[in-house]
């Protein structure tokens, strides 16, 4: 990570998007961030982060049990569904990813849909227990120094470097289903 401030901070990343959006809206500067290489991200960031897999089911996998969302903001413009989030461990509630993601709520059927804007359940799961064909690419990978928000959602010191990924789910057609950037606190499986 270097030492000189990151000159892009205060710019919108096409790579945080929709992230960024919300720090905008909020009035906030994004957090020192940089794009890094799949194989610079270092264990246990790596395996939870550099694969095609929906996040959910992996996180949920490796803490070895189920997630559920907390709403921080959400927007609803047309057709389309924003929504910044904390995933937190069903019992414990630890959280174990902080992001946004933009959904594209035609491309849903109904019932999808609709548990989608009841905001309880993650979308990867809702992916599942829908039966939605899909797949999921990740697009970029970077580290993030936590800031007073990441800091406070993820419960992690602030100026801890963190790492993060966008990813984007595709229908069978290839239109995205979701764009998604997420975030992880520094981890270890839940006991």
């Amino acid at each position: 990570m270097p030492d000189s401030a990151n000159p892009a901070a205060a710019t919108a990343l096409p790579y945080v998007f929709p992230l960024d959006e919300f720090y905008a809206r909020s009035g906030l500067a994004l957090p020192r961030i940089e794009r890094v290489s799949g194989e610079e991200v270092p264990q246990p960031y790596h395996s939870l982060l550099v694969h095609q897999n929906d996040m959910t089911p992996t996180l949920e996998n490796f803490h070895g049990a189920s997630i559920h969302l907390e709403i921080l903001s959400r927007e609803q413009r047309g057709d389309f569904y924003l929504r910044e989030v904390v995933l937190r461990l069903d019992g414990s509630g630890k959280a174990v990813e902080f992001g946004a993601n933009k959904v594209g709520l035609l491309l849903y059927p109904p019932r999808a849909r609709q548990m989608i804007l009841e905001e309880k359940i993650p979308l990867g799961r809702i992916l599942k227990d829908c039966n939605i064909e899909h797949t999921t690419r990740a697009k970029a990978y970077f580290w993030v120094v936590s800031d007073e928000l990441i800091s406070r959602v993820l419960r992690v010191p602030l100026g801890m470097t963190l790492y993060g990924r966008k990813a984007t789910i595709l229908d069978p057609q290839q239109r995205p289903l979701s764009e998604i950037v997420e975030i992880l606190p520094r981890t270890a499986p839940s006991e």
